[in-house]
């Protein structure tokens, strides 16, 4: 499975933006989703996960409320939408894909994409 994630960009505070993150290969659908970030100068953490068909999904404290993580197992595509942007949310954002469980753990996940950056401005 290759994951290409897309639609970083410079957003103003307040703003809104959607990442997506394309998958090749039959599996997706059976694969649970998530998105981690990496802001400068830190470690990478879990933003938000979704299970194979979209109906549980996992969410780090900071973006809850703000970010919705969603899936379309129809185009291989994970998405995330955020809201409310804040300078703190500036990070390269990665998609990644696992089969099996629901999990936040990073070293759980199987395929990685690229990254995309995220910068917001106050």
């Amino acid at each position: 499975v290759q994951l290409q994630a897309s639609g970083g960009g410079l957003v103003q505070a307040g703003g809104s933006l959607r990442l997506s993150c394309a998958a090749s290969g039959r599996t997706f659908s059976s694969y649970v989703m998530s998105w981690f970030r990496r802001a400068p100068g830190k470690e990478r953490e879990f933003v938000a996960a979704i299970g194979w068909n979209g109906g549980t999904k996992l969410y780090v404290d900071s973006v809850k409320g703000r970010f919705t993580i969603s899936r379309d197992n129809a185009k291989n595509t994970v998405y995330l939408q955020m809201n409310s942007l804040t300078p703190e949310d500036t990070a390269v954002y990665y998609c990644a894909g696992r089969p099996g469980a629901l999990t936040k753990l990073q070293s759980d996940y199987v395929y990685w994409g690229q990254g995309t950056l995220v910068t917001v401005s106050s």
